[in-house]
């Protein structure tokens, strides 16, 4: 009995231990993930279990998005999960996605994994027409995700046809212009052929060097009033605060980098932006929702950290990932190099192969028409030579019909002296007799001189029959050496794995020479990127040229007319940004 009830308290006991668990489905830009989590679990253990799933490091760019009432909402690392007005029912359902943007992504974002998010993350807002994008850097970017999807452009591969089930553009781009699907795919492979070369993440890391400079990238937009009751938008990003016109996403009226803010805050939905300078006015304005305050401020603590933070020097942890980042981007280009290497070996080999190929089979059609016209000279010569015999037959035949002839004309005079009349048609008969010699005597020496020359003939076929002989037995032996060296040609690929041996030799201990010869890469590859911008500068325009008359203004929306506007005023991003800052002392007024 004692033994039964210490078996019901150690079992009772071990049930209690066991910790209660829910079930987390997070999904991120191309992938979901389930996870078991326990109760008592905060928002950072489930943000950490998912980056190590992830492998990544960079964790301050992202966050757990949920929605809220139709109100976006982030998982507070230091609060429960279920403590946050997420759903009841299980699966909790989280989208992990980047909550901070950087200012320049190509020197910020270290690991590939990072980038990749970030590409896909930023390229569904283009698609989605989150962020606005011009007709002609849309067709470009096009061009660098084709890269990043399907490598080098090949055209035995990449045939017309093979972008239709592709999502490249924002249908506001495709409805603008009177441009079917073959002409858009045209203009996007164009680009996509020049890309040659580029790896994925090279690829990715071009689609967000462009897409950053576009006015909405990277910008959370919020429905306000000012005190007058004006209806306004406020925009948070990497860069400060910015106030927009509700009609006008792209320009704001003003901006508040944050090095120029002294202190955010709000009270109920009321919220304050303090200027640094004293002399400028406070600015406040009034939000929907309370929620919507905390969510703002949010946004503003994290952009302001990181904004301060770049402008300090890198942390031990970035540092040692930076170094990382370039060994490993080093490998990989040498890894590439060797590579091409082999391919362009290979490609040569195979040339030389081809060609010798066609070499053998020149030869052996030259043997062929050789062999061929030494048959024809035989035949030549035998049909010379059997004529020659006929004519030599013939020549004897006439000049015993002249001897013939001779001999009668012999018994004719001998009879002569018989009477006159006899005489006299002697003598005629001899005259014909004579005449019929002379022609039997000329037609015997033609007949002659014809086997003569069929003699001559004769000897000069069975010369060229010799030639002929003799340059078909050059033919052959040249043929048999180019076999032989066909065969050692056509085994070089398989010797080409010794380039493996030898690359695996190689040493990838980076040095400080290493280090050094790398960072004069990295300056020259500036200077190339600055002479590639202007030339892509060049090439946008020659295609915003090219596709205009193809334009429907009538379609033209309100983003498309403000873009073009500040383009012809020459408004950017990164100009507006500035605008406060040469505005000087004075009072806010919106």
């Amino acid at each position: 009995m004692a033994g039964a009830i210490a078996s019901r308290m150690s079992f009772s006991s071990l049930k209690r231990k066991q910790p209660k668990t829910f079930t987390v489905r997070v999904g991120t830009m191309d992938a979901e993930m389930e996870f078991s989590c326990e109760v008592k679990w905060k928002g950072k253990d489930l943000f950490d279990l998912v980056c190590r799933t992830l492998g990544l490091r960079e964790t301050w760019f992202f966050g757990l998005q949920y929605t809220i009432k139709d109100t976006v909402a982030w998982l507070k690392m230091d609060k429960k999960v279920l403590d946050h007005d997420v759903p009841t029912e299980e699966p909790v359902t989280f989208h992990f996605l980047a909550k901070f943007y950087p200012e320049n992504a190509e020197e910020e974002l270290v690991q590939e994994i990072t980038q990749h998010l970030f590409f896909l993350q930023v390229k569904k807002q283009i698609l989605d027409e989150k962020i606005y994008c011009p007709p002609e850097a849309s067709v470009l970017l096009a061009s660098y995700a084709v890269q990043a999807k399907y490598g080098d452009y090949d055209p035995n591969v990449h045939k017309r046809g093979f972008l239709a089930q592709e999502e490249l553009l924002p249908k506001r781009v495709i409805n603008l212009y009177q441009m079917t699907p073959e002409m858009w795919e045209e203009r996007i492979t164009a680009w996509y052929a020049e890309h040659r070369g580029r790896a994925r993440d090279e690829a990715e890391m071009e689609y967000l060097k462009i897409a950053q400079d576009l006015e909405m990238y990277g910008v959370n937009y919020f429905a306000i009033r000012n005190k007058k009751g004006t209806e306004l938008l406020l925009g948070v990003d990497a860069l400060g605060l910015h106030i927009y016109d509700p009609d006008n996403r792209l320009t704001p009226k003003i901006s508040f980098p944050w090095n120029e803010i002294r202190n955010i805050s709000y009270s109920d939905k009321e919220f304050t932006i303090k200027p640094l300078d004293k002399k400028i006015d406070v600015f406040k304005f009034n939000s929907s929702k309370l929620r919507v305050n905390k969510l703002i401020l949010q946004l503003c603590i994290g952009n302001h950290d990181l904004f301060m933070r770049r402008r300090k020097a890198d942390s031990l942890e970035v540092q040692q990932m930076k170094a990382q980042a370039r060994e490993e981007k080093a490998r990989k280009q040498m890894e590439r190099q060797r590579l091409a290497r082999e391919k362009q070996m290979r490609e040569e080999a195979e040339r030389t192969r081809d060609e010798l190929e066609r070499r053998l089979m020149q030869l052996k059609e030259e043997a062929t028409m050789a062999n061929e016209a030494l048959m024809r000279s035989e035949e030549t010569a035998d049909l010379l030579a059997e004529k020659a015999q006929i004519t030599e037959e013939e020549a004897k035949l006439l000049a015993q019909k002249a001897a013939e002839a001779e001999q009668e004309m012999q018994r004719i005079k001998a009879t002569a002296i018989r009477t006159e009349e006899e005489k006299r048609l002697m003598e005629q008969k001899v005259l014909e007799a004579e005449m019929l010699a002379l022609k039997m005597a000329e037609e015997s020496e033609r007949r002659a001189k014809e086997a003569d020359q069929l003699k001559q003939d004769l000897q000069e076929a069975r010369e060229s029959e010799r030639r002929a002989k003799q340059k078909l037995l050059e033919i052959t032996s040249k043929s048999s050496y180019t076999q032989s060296m066909n065969s050692s040609t056509t085994a070089l690929p398989t010797d080409l794995p010794s380039f493996n041996l030898i690359s695996e030799s190689l040493s990838f201990d980076f040095k400080d020479t290493d280090m050094k010869r790398l960072s004069m890469e990295i300056e020259k590859e500036k200077v190339e990127y600055m002479e590639k911008s202007k030339h892509l500068q060049e090439q946008l325009n020659e295609l915003k040229t090219e596709i205009e008359a193809l334009k429907l203004k009538e379609r033209e929306t309100a983003l498309d007319i403000l873009h073009n506007e500040n383009a012809s005023r020459g408004n950017s991003k990164h100009n507006t940004i500035k605008k406060p800052q040469a505005q000087g002392r004075r009072p806010i007024c919106i």
